[in-house]
């Protein structure tokens, strides 16, 4: 067997799920052995992925490349079917970047280390499985196969109210998921030829008022996933009870599944009903981006800040899906991989602030800067991405995602108006409540400090006049002697995984390309198809907020041509 006949994908998927099967037979009593074994697992197959995307994957074209198909349930028409194209090759490399680097933060895990990092490789193995699976039963089952180590992780490991916010994912999420399956079955069902393989999905003509109604099971299923409001709520729970790994986890890769499902089944298969599902899409993504703003002000617990801030984030991933032009879902795609690693780095250093002050609410914390220089540094600087600061990742992704709204030639002025306005509201809302956050974290704090900064502080207590030279410092309500501080700065594992994230949103923001050129010839595809179902939708329904055909070019031949030789 040549390498151009090796079976990549098929390995990318199913080596953390065969590696985890000899976790419970490794020789190891403290946890010391297995969290090296699934660390080099996990780094290994980020290996191999990258490789063979190296070796492999041509970026400018747009169509499915290193498939492989094999028959796995002939009486159900089941294949084990894989593939991938510019929407799914850099979601499969984030999620191998954020679950190899989640394994390396969960390094102090003394708890079942056996069935955690068990359950870890088979979420990175569920994960993969989604983004690259191209039968829509295949997908299914790897949705629902995910679903079961996330519960796990959030029950065992997580905070006080673990159980709750367990089942409520639990719950949320199951249900959501029956949509799918119904949706799976209906397409496969309808015709003459019973087949869940997507490309054959494609290419069948559902009448619209069965379009409409998949549709819309669809935007539950993956709306749940996204966090969409009103169906979010599952997510500040999730990660406010969640240790600090699941939650990069959580907010890096599983949210991007829903974005991940809107555009590859939602748009891809039932592109009419697209059409006029798109300005609620719109619609939806302003309420994101303002109601996650305004909430994360509510917030005094530090990753449920975090959280409604990725739901305020995914609104402008519903916008560009929406807005029917090339920089806009290219905005989508770019903001889904950059909101994966800025929020992955956030949480990531929530969980090292934990780790040393042992609390999570805002106004129990403060004056950690000046022993915590480095955590606060980097910090810092996961919340300048987050905020859309010029030259960072979030910044090219927000600001494609507004030009494509603003230059859609779909809308009428007065909606294009008024979404990119009040999209432009919570864009002002966001470095307000992270930079308030930080300085509740790393400066001030809301109780009354009893250390030497405030005049009530104390410190005629012995243990710390006996060292008169040293400079007492405060957290929130207490005072020590930085000898006697539990505060200690970022270890070098501890730099190592923030860096790792943060190399990639500056280089991104500095050359967002390095990104958009291995999936823009995939979105403009999607997109030729988009506005050829509008102009069909369009030449015989009239809209006050969806444009006149006239109003905007036909498609060429040439994009024509390209939207038919990818079916």
């Amino acid at each position: 067997m040549t390498l151009d006949q090796f079976p990549w994908l098929t390995a990318i998927v199913l080596l953390p799920l065969i590696a985890s099967l000899l976790i419970p037979i490794l020789p190891d009593k403290e946890g010391k052995t297995v969290r090296w074994y699934a660390l080099g697992v996990g780094i290994a197959d980020f290996i191999l992925m990258c490789y063979a995307f190296w070796k492999n994957y041509d970026p400018s074209s747009a169509t499915f490349q290193l498939a492989e198909k094999y028959t796995w349930i002939p009486q159900l028409g089941l294949s084990w079917a894989v593939s991938v194209d510019g929407i799914s090759a850099p979601l499969v490399l984030l999620a191998g970047l954020v679950t190899t680097l989640s394994i390396f933060a969960a390094w102090q895990v003394n708890i079942k280390p056996r069935l955690f990092y068990f359950l870890m490789l088979v979420l990175y193995s569920a994960q993969i499985g989604v983004f690259v699976a191209q039968d829509l039963l295949m997908f299914f089952i790897m949705w629902e196969v995910e679903l079961i180590p996330v519960y796990l992780l959030v029950s065992i490991w997580g905070g006080q109210k673990r159980q709750y916010a367990a089942t409520k994912f639990l719950l949320y999420t199951a249900a959501a998921s029956i949509f799918i399956l119904v949706a799976g079955l209906a397409m496969a069902l309808y015709g003459n030829n019973l087949t869940f393989d997507m490309a054959e999905l494609a290419l069948k003509e559902f009448p619209l008022f069965l379009e409409l109604p998949l549709y819309a099971g669809l935007l539950i299923a993956f709306g749940v996933k996204l966090a969409i409001f009103p169906l979010h709520t599952w997510l500040p729970d999730a990660h406010g009870e969640a240790s600090s790994p699941v939650s990069m986890i959580l907010a890096g890769v599983l949210l991007k599944m829903g974005g991940y499902g809107l555009i590859r089944l939602n748009m891809g298969l039932l592109e009419h009903a697209h059409v006029y599902f798109a300005p609620v899409l719109a619609m939806l993504g302003v309420v994101n981006i303002v109601y996650g703003a305004v909430n994360s002000f509510a917030q005094t617990n530090m990753k449920r800040r975090l959280a409604f801030s990725s739901v305020s984030h995914m609104g402008f991933v519903l916008i560009g899906i929406a807005s029917f032009t090339d920089l806009g879902i290219s905005g989508a795609m770019l903001q889904m991989l950059s909101h994966g690693l800025i929020a992955s780095v956030l949480f990531f250093l929530a969980g090292v602030t934990y780790d040393r002050t042992h609390t999570m609410l805002l106004n129990e914390m403060g004056y950690i800067g000046k022993v915590m220089p480095k955590v606060f540094a980097l910090f810092t600087v996961g919340a300048l991405a987050s905020l859309a600061l010029p030259g960072m990742s979030g910044f090219a992704s927000e600001i494609a995602v507004f030009v494509g709204m603003t230059s859609s030639d779909v809308y009428s002025s007065t909606f294009r108006t008024v979404t990119v306005f009040l999209a432009a509201v919570g864009v002002i809302l966001t470095p307000i409540y992270l930079l308030s956050m930080l300085r509740q974290i790393f400066y001030a704090c809301e109780g009354n400090p009893t250390c030497d900064i405030n005049p009530s502080c104390d410190i005629s207590d012995i243990s710390l006049r006996s060292q008169g030279n040293q400079e007492v410092v405060c957290f929130g309500t207490s005072c020590a002697l930085p000898s006697e501080s539990d505060f200690s700065d970022a270890r070098p594992r501890e730099v190592f995984i923030a860096v790792c994230f943060l190399v990639p949103i500056i280089a991104i923001g500095a050359y967002p390309k390095m990104a958009t050129n291995i999936y823009d010839a995939t979105t403009v595809v999607i997109n030729s198809q988009m506005r050829q179902a509008h102009a069909d939708v369009a030449s015989s329904k009239k809209s006050p907020i969806l444009a006149h055909p006239s109003s905007f070019p036909t498609l060429s031949e040439v994009k024509v041509n390209a939207v038919l030789a990818n079916k």
